[in-house]
Order: structure tokens, then C-alpha cells, then sequence
């Protein structure tokens, strides 16, 4: 049988490795890196895919990989994201260094192939670290004193948050004398301690400055704002969804806490539902002040993940029953949907910033006029992000709420509700001004072919898994009743 997934690794591997050897060939053509990272990615997607719908171990990966479904369908969507922003670069990126810059895009979509697959601690870190580094040099590529200050302070907050994954590794090593993450996690469920649930929490916040879960979410807007905006594409719609299959996989199967005292109130559902109620309204209450587009995305993110965990409050209370697989199904489905939508909102952001040289939102006045692709595109993904039926986000964020809503977090599905109903006011509010208010000028803007053609498809998902969600739901399902099992 042909081993797929090798393949795949071995093609980003290898690419992440070549593309900047052609920064010191100068080759006359200036997107020839751009081009060949394309296609790589392309047959990358095409390779997993096949892969996901037929799982086999590999050789070399031992006891570091697990080859599962679930771990297929977080591949697919994070590199699925770097082929958009790839092509989207085409146009937005003009720095005579764009072979180191899509050889670092190569690397980054690597690590988070490896990270989707990680079953051992030790591949988990350096999984990380393989998606992160690059992050970090991408953020900073403007070379503008907001680009440099964004990856300055991601940098030092994502070393911050690697310190603080390494030290609870450490600490689940010399608890359980294993880095096996199922090893661990039967360790910390068998035998609860204090220094057990210490680290489970070290966990928790190393995993939610990815994931930008309150109270970890510090970074996120000035990085999203001074970062190249389709590098912000990449850490919305990517990178975060990265830190939720690790999350997934480490935090999903321990079940109490004991960090200060065995009371039944610290559990794992308990600390999900408080992070996302705070996650969500925080996120949401941010984006309705905000005056730049980037910052309104970069909080409306942040409330998506709080709905996100809900799926996590589900299958912790009460793992292995139908409300526990109802809310992962939700949690990964929401993954995908958001993974699409953010992506669409970011590049359409990205398109504005490229062709009118402004962020704020006075330059979506009569948008829906001067570039009437893209503003479709952005009301779409925000209808889609609000929840509205019959739109792809509507039917995960329905799965969310329903598999809490007959339990003791019955309250976590109002607030989700009414949040949702929240955010559709700032949603609409953009939509209200390209659409109605009249702009500085009317005079039709180009939208470049490469833009409309990631449009095309992330509008065309967006709208068709909402028509047809029940097969994705589906497959989703199967992957997470395997990884239960």
C-alpha cells in the first residue's frame, strides 16, 4: 500500500528546505517560489486526503504518530489554510525575499501536519516549535515598526507558552514515567495529585495562548494587527486550529483537577465551561469597540474559540456518552467552518489593505460598489461566523449548544445563543456599511484573479457544506467516536 502520508511529509519537508536556496539564485521569475510551494501544497492536500479516507500506520513514526481520522481532518484544514494564503501571496507579497518567505510558509504547514498526528509528548513540543518558529519571522516580514513590534511580542509570548508546555511535560514524565500522551493521561486519571492536576493547568495555558483563549488571548490582536494580514490569515485560520488538536488529544481524557483541593467543583468541564463563557463574551464585547478591521477579526477569533470549547465541556462531563461525542463532533465541525470563514474574512481584509492601503473600518463604506467580490465574500463569512442558517457555521454551532443543553451547562448553551445574537451586531454592522453607506469614492477597484479565485472556493464551502452539512457531520462523527473508542 502506498504510504501517503510519507509522501506528504516528505514533500514539505523537502520544499520548506529548497525554496530559499532560490533567494541566492535570484531566478528571474518572482513568484516562482510562490508557484512551486502551490502546487507542493496542492498535492500535500490531495495525499492527506487520501490518506484520511483510508488510515494506515506508517513505518517511521513507532509509537510518535497515531495515523487517525481525526488527526487527518486537522491536517487537511491547516494545510488546506497555507495553500489559500499561499496563493493569496501571489499578490500581497512584493519583498525581494519571497523565497525564504514561502519557505517558512513549507515549514510551518509541516509542523502542523506533525502536530495533527502527534501521540507522544516529545513529538508534540517539537511539532510545535516546527509550526511556531516560523510564525514568529513571518510576523515580523513587513519590517515596519508595527510588523516588527507584532512579532517581537509574539515571539516572546510563544516562547512563554512553549517554557510553559515543556515544564508540564516534564512534570508528566516524572509522574508517569512515560512521554506517551495516553500513557499520561491514564497516569493522571488513576492516580490525581496535586502536582498531576499543576500540570494538567500548565496545559491548559500553554495550549490556550494558541488556541487565544482568555485569559491567554493577550497577544493576539496586536500580532493579528501588525502582522502582514495574510500571515494573520495563517494564525487565525491555521495555527490555532494546531494548538486544538493538541488540546484535544492531551486535556481530553483527564477528567479532575485536584491542583489546590479534591472538591468536586475542580473539573475539567468545569474549567472549560468557565474559560469559554469568559472566552466568547470577552471576544465579543472586544470586537463591537474596535476601529480597525484587523483587531475586530482578531477578537471576533477570540470569542469563536470560546464556543469552540464547548464541545471540550461536553466530552469532559461525561465522557464515552452521546452528549460527549455530540460536542467533539461540534468542537472539530466548528474547526472546519471556522477555519473557512476566518480565512475568507482575514483575506478579503487582506485584499482591502493591498488595494486601498487602509485597515480601518471607514474603508469598507460602499465596499459592496468599488469591490463588490470581496464584500460578498466578507458578508458571507461574517453571516457564516454569526451563525446564521443556512450557513455552514450555523449547523456546528447548533451541534455545540445541543450537547449541553440538557445537562448541568444547559446555562453554557444560552450564553452561547445569546452571544451568537451578540456578535450579529457588529457582524451586521459592516455588512450595514459596505452595503448601505456611502463611501469616499465609487470607482471600481481590481480584484485580482488569484483572490477571486480563494473567494470563490472558501464562499463556495461555506455556503455548500451549509446546504448539505449532514456528510461532513458524518464523517467528523466517525473520526471522533474512533478517537474516543
Amino acid at each position: 500500500m502506498i504510504d501517503y502520508l510519507t509522501i506528504a511529509i516528505a514533500l514539505l519537508a523537502g520544499t520548506g528546505l529548497f525554496l530559499p536556496l532560490l533567494q541566492v539564485f535570484r531566478s528571474g521569475k518572482e513568484n516562482l517560489a510562490g508557484y512551486i510551494l502551490a502546487v507542493v501544497l496542492a498535492a500535500a492536500l490531495l495525499f492527506i486526503g487520501l490518506f484520511t479516507l483510508n488510515p494506515s500506520s506508517v513505518s517511521w513514526g513507532g509509537s510518535l504518530i497515531v495515523t487517525d481520522q481525526l488527526g487527518g481532518i486537522f491536517a487537511l484544514v491547516t494545510v488546506g489554510v497555507t495553500l489559500a494564503v499561499t496563493v493569496a501571496s501571489f499578490d500581497f507579497i512584493k519583498s525581494a525575499n519571497r523565497p525564504v518567505y514561502y519557505g517558512l510558509l513549507g515549514f510551518t504547514a509541516l509542523g502542523m501536519v506533525l502536530l495533527a498526528y502527534s501521540q507522544d509528548l516529545l513529538m508534540l513540543f517539537v511539532s510545535w516549535e516546527l509550526m511556531s518558529l516560523p510564525t514568529y519571522v513571518l510576523a515580523g516580514f513587513d519590517k515596519k515598526i508595527r510588523s516588527n513590534e507584532a512579532s517581537v511580542k509574539y515571539a516572546i509570548i510563544g516562547a512563554m507558552s512553549s517554557a510553559v508546555i515543556l515544564y508540564a511535560i516534564s512534570l508528566s514524565y516524572g509522574l508517569t514515567g512515560s512521554t506517551q500522551i495516553s500513557a499520561v493521561v491514564a497516569g493522571f486519571t488513576s492516580h490525581p495529585s496535586a502536582l498531576a492536576g499543576v500540570a494538567t493547568l500548565l496545559f491548559v495555558a500553554g495550549f490556550g495562548f494558541k488556541m487565544s483563549i482568555v485569559p491567554f488571548h493577550m497577544w493576539i490582536p496586536d500580532a493579528y494587527e501588525g502582522a502582514p494580514t495574510t500571515i494573520s490569515t495563517l494564525l487565525a485560520a491555521a495555527t490555532k486550529k494546531a494548538g486544538f488538536i493538541a488540546a484535544i488529544r492531551v486535556l481530553l481524557g483527564i477528567t479532575t483537577l485536584y491542583a489546590v483541593t479534591k472538591s468536586p467543583l475542580f473539573t475539567m468541564a468545569n474549567v472549560f465551561a468557565v474559560l469559554a463563557l469568559v472566552t466568547m463574551t470577552v471576544g465579543n464585547i472586544s470586537a463591537l469597540t474596535q476601529k480597525s478591521m484587523t483587531r475586530l477579526l482578531a477578537y471576533s477569533s477570540i470569542a469563536q474559540a470560546g464556543y469552540i470549547l464547548i464541545g471540550f465541556v461536553a466530552f469532559s462531563n461525561a465522557p464515552g456518552s452521546s452528549a460527549a461525542i455530540l460536542g467533539l463532533t461540534g468542537t472539530v465541525f466548528h474547526v472546519i467552518n471556522h477555519a473557512v470563514m476566518k480565512g475568507a474574512a482575514f483575506l478579503a481584509a487582506a485584499l482591502v489593505v493591498l488595494q486601498l492601503k487602509r485597515a480601518d473600518l471607514k474603508a469598507y463604506d460602499g465596499l459592496g460598489k468599488r469591490m463588490p467580490i470581496t464584500a460578498f465574500t466578507l458578508a458571507v463569512a461574517f453571516l457564516g461566523l454569526a451563525g446564521v442558517p443556512p450557513l455552514s457555521g450555523f449547523w456546528s454551532k447548533l451541534l455545540l449548544v445541543l450537547s449541553v443543553a440538557n445537562g448541568p451547562y444547559a446555562w453554557l448553551a444560552l450564553a452561547a445563543i445569546l452571544n451568537s445574537a451578540f456578535s450579529l451586531g457588529y457582524y451586521a454592522w459592516i455588512i450595514k456599511r459596505m452595503y448601505m453607506d456611502q463611501g469616499e469614492s465609487t470607482e471600481r477597484v481590481n480584484e485580482p484573479f488569484w483572490f477571486v479565485l480563494i473567494f470563490a472556493v472558501m464562499v463556495g464551502l461555506i455556503i455548500g457544506i451549509g446546504l448539505f452539512p449532514q456528510q461532513v457531520i458524518s464523517f467528523v462523527s466517525n473520526a471522533v467516536t474512533n478517537f474516543a473508542g
